[in-house]
């Protein structure tokens, strides 16, 4: 699983996921990609899982860019504790994703196992998705 070597502060506050993603919402390495189509957070635990889906139904094939990172921290408190007594530890990472951020990115493959790939990835994801194609790649598939 994706988590940070180092951090700067140990606890982060939760923050507001407001507004849309202008840096990162278009595709810049692959053909294919899986674009947010709302607010939340991912962990690091969905974009592995995200990646495995995506790996096994290309076979291997193509190559694959993943352009989040989780890098915030999100802590738990034990259960049936009582309220109070500072912040609970840092239990694991997340990725704060905005609308319009492209997540994973895809080349080498058709545009059919693009898709399914990308669908099956949608699914281990807690946000709404949609597959996004390049327009040269549009303009191949559709001659």
């Amino acid at each position: 699983m994706l988590l940070p070597k180092r951090i700067a502060h140990r606890k982060h506050q939760k923050g507001r996921r407001r507004g849309k993603a202008y840096r990162g919402s278009e595709l810049t390495f692959g053909h294919f990609g899986l674009q947010a189509l709302e607010a939340g957070w991912v962990t690091s635990r969905q974009i592995e899982a995200a990646r495995i889906a995506i790996t096994r139904h290309v076979k291997r094939g193509g190559k694959l860019w993943i352009n989040i990172f989780p890098d915030k921290p999100v802590t738990v408190k034990p259960a049936e504790t009582r309220m109070g007594k500072g912040k609970g530890n840092p239990e694991y990472y997340v990725a704060v994703v905005k609308p319009g951020r492209i997540m994973f990115e895809l080349e080498g493959v058709s545009v059919d196992i693009a898709r399914a790939a990308m669908n099956l990835a949608s699914h281990k994801l807690a946000i709404k998705t949609k597959f996004v194609q390049r327009e040269e790649a549009q303009a191949t598939s559709e001659k």
